[in-house]
């Protein structure tokens, strides 16, 4: 039996029951569909997350605090960077500029005959250094100066009342002691350029103050000497020598305040963007094969009713093989008859799964509000997990239809 007559014949079998063989293709689509769809969702978000973090600058060593042995996330950890860390870090060789971050605790903003309370869902105080607008994006206005009532807020908190917030305003602060700072808007800014990367992602209302006199946490050390410290420090290396620098911080780590100050289980870390957009684009990888093993599961489910379309099939046309072997057909051709149309079921599946699969992660990435990102090879993988599908699931039914007895067929009502 040629290949044609062999295609001719599947195709006959597959409409002759047009309810059945849609139903068994809606398992294969939904198992695909679902595959792809989880795929382009776990390939926009990695592309979206790798693309902020390429954002910040390139020559950024962040020093926060990791678990020890270097296995998770760094992190802030309260305050263990002291202002004497920060002096022997900027004479380490290839460090440019330093740049301290802490939190103020505030309860509420007023401006422009309005009062907004803050909090971890309506934004934050960060007291920083003039050094950390070097590479600002400024909308308006500039950087504050050291020990002024001065503040620099990004493009949330100027929107935060009725009337945007721009140079010139001012703006009284609730301090979490009751006590009230007013501060003169010096700036609006989009990006400090030395935060952190995971800010990157914060669309959270920031207000910029000067560290002095507005940052007060203090800490005292096993010598019984009490220092500033910061949760978290920002260096700016030279661009030429970020690894060797990085390596050099690394190195002094064990002489340092912060290396006291860790909690137990925890230790000093300096990080690169390069070694934070590696973690998170592996951290994304991981999610991304989780879901799609689950979105398996519906094709597998595929793959369990085309063979039980299959040996439905067999019993149904029991009689139809004995004829055909009765006629010289041989249980080669009734094997490879049999398998065509498992493997029909599993393309017609797939061809149908890559547009619904690529609609369900366009409505993923628009729901998740990332940029749609396509893979391409799985276009090609549909189709060739369409095809495995169908006759790996078809393999039984067409052996056991191979190997009816042409006898025992004709006999068969």
């Amino acid at each position: 039996m040629d290949g044609r007559e062999t295609l001719r014949l599947a195709t006959r079998a597959i409409r002759g029951h047009k309810l059945r063989s849609a139903l068994t293709v809606l398992g294969v689509v939904i198992g695909i569909a679902a595959v792809v769809t989880f795929v382009t969702l776990g390939a926009s978000v990695k592309a979206d997350v790798v693309g902020q973090i390429d954002q910040s600058a390139a020559n950024n060593i962040y020093l926060l605090s990791g678990p020890e042995g270097g296995d998770g996330p760094p992190q802030a950890a309260g305050p263990v960077y002291t202002e004497r860390d920060l002096e022997n870090i900027r004479d380490i060789e290839g460090v440019d500029t330093v740049v301290p971050r802490g939190g103020v605790r505030a309860d509420a903003v007023s401006a422009r005959n309005g009062t907004v309370a803050l909090g971890a869902n309506s934004g934050s105080v960060t007291a920083t250094t003039p050094a950390a607008f070097d590479r600002a994006t400024f909308l308006e206005g500039e950087r504050f100066e050291r020990g002024q009532s001065e503040v620099v807020v990004n493009e949330q908190a100027s929107a935060l009342f009725e009337e945007n917030l721009s140079v010139g305003d001012g703006i009284s602060l609730t301090l979490a002691g009751g006590e009230t700072a007013n501060l003169t808007v010096v700036g609006v800014v989009n990006r400090t350029g030395t935060e952190s990367p995971f800010q990157s992602f914060s669309q959270q209302p920031q207000f910029y103050v000067p560290t002095d006199p507005y940052y007060d946490r203090v800490v005292e050390l096993s010598d019984g000497t009490e220092q500033r410290a910061y949760p978290q420090v920002t260096v700016v290396a030279n661009p030429a020598e970020v690894t060797a620098t990085k390596e050099r911080i690394e190195a002094y780590f064990p002489d340092s305040d912060a290396a006291q100050l860790q909690r137990p289980g925890f230790e000093p870390s300096a990080r690169t963007t390069g070694d934070i957009a590696d973690s998170l684009e592996e951290l994304v990888d991981r999610l991304t094969r989780f879901v799609t093993g689950l979105a398996l599961i519906s094709l597998l489910v595929g793959a369990i009713g085309i063979a039980n379309i299959m040996l439905v099939s067999v019993t149904e046309r029991t009689r139809e093989i004995g004829i055909m072997k009765a006629v010289g057909a041989r249980n080669r051709d009734v094997l490879v008859l049999f398998l065509a149309e498992s493997a029909l079921l599993g393309v017609v599946g797939a061809l149908i799964a890559m547009p619904v699969g690529v609609v369900g992660g366009w409505a993923a990435a628009s729901y998740a509000d990332v940029p749609l990102t396509f893979v391409p090879e799985w276009f090609a993988i549909a189709i060739v997990v369409g095809v495995l599908v169908g006759v790996l699931a078809g393999l039984y039914p067409a052996w056991r239809a191979a190997s009816v007895d042409p006898i025992d067929a004709l006999r068969h009502e």
